[in-house]
């Protein structure tokens, strides 16, 4: 199956959640209260932290399954048996802990109205539960995204939150907002993906082949997990870490206004995301040369199709945060807000060489580059904020994100070198930062700044896209406005 269409089935499954989360929320905050959202969201948070539970099994199984595509298929289905007993075993061992540490956590630390401390001890077990459910629904994903059954990996996705928006909301309508049956309600419908999970991968993999627990094979995949694992731990911290000191430093006020424009950048991250693990798979197997190809075409589908869009938010957020937020912090929001864009925007080039090093077997590589990040990254986040404020922090945060693309590219040591090629753009993106910082949007040279920018970065973006992506465009213009589009690249 074409890499373009997994793509395409890999952004439909990460995009519907969000919108079927901007329907359902308020519906959700509605019925059940502040009160118990908050501590469901609490809950959710402390399920992603055991998360690590997983091992990497996940992944692990994804590239051990993909390595062993022309193998025969018990092996694979040995792969399979040894990653879910060991995540069993695991996931359950993860659940204790998050009884135990959740039963704490609820009693002693966390805030809450007296009146709901019964709900919140009463559903402990089942958000225990929710562990070796999560853990498995990843080996699972895995085991299919190694098959590239991206059509099914995807829609159990959007099946299963769907259901996990819909069966709690279900529950508050017909018996009240308890606590305990609400969450009962979510383990239900993510057990629900798991049983379809289970039922795909059985199709897929282990029919016909015998279950079989194989100890180097649990030794591989967790050596391999094990530094997926780490760098799910450390990965995140550099993520939150600005956040954390500009509580410390600047004060709460300044973390809102931070907080706003980057939790609309990450998003940016979509549809990287999806391309990479669309091609994920086919690196196992695939030479160095096809490895290298397929890292210089992925960097070139990212330039031309994210680079305008890009602009257009840099210039966007302005207007947007004004309306959105109120002319009181919207501009402050907004200045940060462009330079955090910028820095996810180069963020989505180092996600291919993070890809490539996991993809041929190095995922210490990944780990390492990250762990180098973190020291150098404190003080100038300091010293950024010391001197220059909420702008000093979003610097930082974006040369940060240069530095990491810079640094993966050099660890995968990769013979395509697109750096000079990626600078082109930046160039004019971040003409964009400061233009759009410098003067108002109701300045018509605001309006020209964007116009004239958006046609360097669209010309640019031309020039660079792969000719299968120009054709592709060509097709589906010529499909919606049915005529033949004629010219050259």
């Amino acid at each position: 199956m074409s890499v373009s269409r997994n793509v395409t089935y890999n952004l439909v499954g990460s995009v519907l959640p969000v919108l079927l989360a901007l329907v359902t929320v308020p519906i959700y905050l509605h019925l059940v209260g502040s009160d118990r959202y908050g501590v469901l969201a609490i809950a959710w948070l402390l399920l992603g932290y055991f998360g690590l539970f997983d091992l990497g099994l996940g992944r692990a199984t994804t590239y051990s399954i993909a390595a062993l595509k022309d193998a025969d298929p018990q092996e694979r289905a040995d792969v399979f048996w040894t990653a879910i007993f060991t995540n069993i075993a695991m996931g359950l061992i993860g659940g204790l802990v998050l009884w135990a540490a959740a039963d704490f956590f609820f009693d002693q630390v966390f805030k809450v109205d007296p009146r709901l401390r019964p709900e919140i001890l009463a559903s402990v077990p089942w958000l225990a539960l929710s562990v070796p459910i999560a853990t498995l629904t990843g080996v699972l994903s895995g085991a299919l995204t190694g098959r590239e059954r991206f059509l099914e990996v995807n829609t159990v996705s959007v099946l299963s939150t769907t259901l996990f928006q819909i069966f709690p909301i279900a529950v508050a309508l017909a018996w009240g907002p308890n606590l305990s049956q609400l969450l009962a309600a979510a383990v239900l419908a993510r057990a629900i993906a798991i049983g379809v999970l289970w039922w795909r991968c059985h199709v897929s993999i282990t029919a016909g082949q015998r279950h079989r627990f194989v100890m180097s094979q649990a030794r591989e995949l967790l050596g391999y997990g094990s530094w997926v694992t780490i760098t799910g731990l450390f990965g995140p911290i550099l993520v939150i870490l600005d956040r954390f000191a500009i509580g410390a430093v600047l004060g709460a006020t300044a973390v809102t206004i931070y907080t706003l424009p980057f939790q609309l950048a990450q998003r940016i991250t979509i549809f990287p995301q999806a391309v990479v693990t669309a091609v994920f798979p086919k690196l196992p197997t695939a030479s160095p040369e096809e490895r290298s190809e397929l890292g210089e075409k992925s960097i070139r589908v990212l330039l031309a199709t994210i680079s305008l869009p890009i602009l257009g938010m840099i210039y966007v957020l302005h207007p947007f945060l004004d309306l959105w937020v109120g002319t009181k912090i919207g501009p402050q929001a907004a200045e940060v807000g462009t330079l955090i864009v910028f820095g996810y925007w180069a963020n989505a080039f180092a996600i291919v060489p993070y890809s490539w090093m996991q993809g041929s077997g190095r995922p210490d590589l990944v780990t390492k580059v990250l762990l180098l990040q973190i020291p150098p990254y404190l003080v100038l986040l300091y010293f950024g904020m010391k001197e220059f404020g909420l702008i000093g922090c979003a610097a930082v945060f974006a040369i940060r994100c240069s530095v990491d693309f810079l640094m993966m590219w050099w660890a995968s040591r990769r013979r395509v070198h697109p750096v000079p090629l990626i600078a082109t753009v930046a160039a004019p993106l971040l003409a964009g930062v400061i233009l759009s910082n410098s003067m108002s949007y109701w300045d018509p040279l605001w309006w020209l700044s964007g116009l004239v920018l958006a046609a360097v970065v669209g010309l640019l973006c031309w020039r660079i896209a792969p000719p299968e992506l120009i054709e592709k465009g060509r097709a589906l213009l010529q499909a919606r406005f049915g005529r033949k589009l004629r010219g050259t690249p």
